[in-house]
């Protein structure tokens, strides 16, 4: 069996307090993408995991792979004494603001809840991705949604974004998250309304990003000359950018444009 780990992309995020436990109170459009990597199941002794793809190396140990902390916190939760072996092919640059660990997470989720014959609800999936990171849940449901609290707490976004050209470019720089969020100016400029227009919406994290990697500042400001661009923004803490497109033919045109700058590029949809 086979399950994609979309990519996942913030269309604005903004911050409002630091939490007591650590994390921060905030508000995010969630947007997955057609890209992203795939995972793969065969019967196995135990629950192995073997990583490979283009950004396999930067992954790190496999035994802190998210996915092989799914796999078994699943495995506990149900009961499951049979075993899974694992292959991720790893496409999603690591470090990028784009969930790559957590969406790998949420689709073995998915897919073992398959594999082992379980169907358990949606609902009770989630449930059990709180506790992997707060991106999880969404990465378990991957559609576009609100998130809130953590970034955990999901309800529907009531604009349909489905199929959506999206343009996605990293400068190559890896973006840890915590630094990021230590230079927040921990300014809470509003909450987002339901249904909001992206454009009036924003990214708390950009200016952090920035100040650590200013090459995010040259991909966005790129990105805003391209033709037919309705959005750019920065997803996540970085450094991957992103651009909404009216068609694909413009996206396309967009990231020929660009591929001479020695950029990560990914044109694909929104799902």
């Amino acid at each position: 069996m086979i399950e994609l780990a979309p990519a996942k992309v913030n269309l604005a995020l903004h911050l409002r307090r630091r939490r007591a436990d650590g994390y921060h109170d905030l508000e995010t459009v969630f947007a997955f993408t057609d890209f992203g990597d795939t995972l793969t199941v065969t019967a196995g002794a135990g629950i192995s995991l073997t990583v490979n793809g283009a950004f396999a190396d930067a992954a790190g140990p496999q035994s802190d792979n998210l996915v092989l902390r799914a796999a078994r916190s699943l495995a506990e939760a149900a009961g499951v004494t049979v075993g899974a072996a694992l292959t991720l092919d790893k496409r999603i640059p690591v470090a990028a603001g784009l969930g790559g660990g957590s969406a790998d997470a949420g689709a073995a989720l998915r897919l073992l809840n398959r594999f082992w014959g379980l169907d358990w609800p949606e609902a009770r999936l989630l449930a059990l991705a709180t506790g992997l990171g707060a991106d999880v849940p969404a990465c378990v449901a991957s559609r576009t949604c609100f998130g809130s609290g953590r970034g955990d707490d999901l309800s529907a976004w009531p604009v349909a974004l489905t199929g959506t050209p999206i343009l996605l470019v990293n400068p190559r720089v890896a973006m840890a998250t915590g630094p990021v969020f230590a230079g927040w100016d921990r300014v809470d400029h509003g909450g987002i309304a339901a249904g909001a227009a992206l454009a009036d919406l924003r990214n708390d994290m950009t200016a952090a990003a920035v100040a650590i990697a200013p090459a995010i500042a040259d991909v966005l400001a790129a990105l805003a000359k391209t033709d037919g661009a309705t959005l750019v923004r920065m997803s996540g803490s970085g450094a991957t950018c992103l651009a909404l497109y009216r068609d694909s033919s413009a996206r396309d045109a967009a990231a020929d444009s660009l591929s001479h700058r020695g950029w990560w590029l990914a044109p694909t949809l929104l799902r």
